[in-house]
């Protein structure tokens, strides 16, 4: 009699949540970059693309969650532990990524503001 084995699980959304933050991650600093070789881009544009990488650390998080559930669901068979708590990290940078550049150009609205 033979013992058959399981086919191993994948686990796509664990490893989608390290591609998701890595970019949710590089998104600020790029345009910060870009900001300075195109003239039309202008460093408070650029602070802008804060609101895309809250967004995509959003979305890692939530794609990491999934992971790691997906990971309890068929008995760690699945693996990707270690994929999904790497993206929650990278989507949680994002996110205090985005914060610190949203508080930046808010406080750089009010001192143009009471500029006067």
């Amino acid at each position: 009699m033979t013992v058959m084995e399981l086919p191993q699980a994948r686990n796509p959304r664990a490893t989608a949540s390290i591609a998701v933050g890595i970019t949710a991650v590089a998104v600020v600093p790029i345009a910060v970059a870009a900001s300075r070789f195109f003239d039309e881009l202008t460093l408070v544009r650029a602070c802008a693309s804060a609101a895309l990488a809250a967004a995509l650390g959003l979305f890692a998080i939530a794609l990491a969650r999934r992971g790691r559930e997906t990971a309890q669901r068929t008995l760690g068979r699945s693996g990707g532990e270690g994929a999904a708590r790497v993206g929650r990290w990278l989507g949680l940078i994002a996110i205090w990524l985005a914060a610190t550049t949203g508080l930046a150009l808010a406080f750089y609205g009010l001192l143009t503001l009471f500029a006067d």
